[in-house]
């Protein structure tokens, strides 16, 4: 019969590969997306400048300064401040969905590495319960059972 420290620990295992695997993926993924657009983080950016977008942090500098930009085109009005008849809402509008596009990169990014984290956390946790079965089973007095006496 197989007892149950052990089946969890096999199971925390098993499930900790997977959501590495998965992270991976998905890390990977967004930064093939990303790379695919060929966005470059302008020159004005205070970090990164230059540097194609590829990344978490690539992303996260680019979106900031496209808030700069926009802001500054706009004289310092965000899209809902300016009035709908002025012909930079447009300019300000696209700047704010590029930027949610990126934040949206950067999220994906944090999840997919918070999964690895966790994946890590589950195998370590699952060959801590394989070791402390073994220390019980091996510390476990034998059983022995005895015939009735007639």
């Amino acid at each position: 019969m197989v007892r149950i420290p052990k089946f969890v620990g096999y199971f925390a295992i098993v499930g900790g590969l997977v959501m590495i695997i998965a992270g991976t993926i998905s890390f990977l993924l967004v930064q093939r997306e990303l790379k695919d657009e060929k966005i470059t983080v302008a020159d004005d950016a205070e970090s990164f400048a230059g540097e194609p977008v590829e990344g978490p942090f690539t992303a996260y500098s680019q979106a900031m300064i496209i808030k700069v930009h926009a802001l500054e085109s706009a004289d310092g009005l965000t899209f809902a401040q300016l009035d709908r008849e002025d012909p930079r809402r447009a300019s300000v509008q696209s700047s704010s969905f590029l930027r949610s596009s990126l934040f949206t990169s950067v999220l994906a990014f944090g999840v997919a590495v918070l999964v690895i984290g966790w994946g890590l956390l589950s195998i370590l946790l699952g060959l801590a319960l394989l070791a402390l079965d073994r220390r019980t089973t091996a510390a476990a007095p034998a059983r022995v059972e005895t015939a009735a006496a007639a």
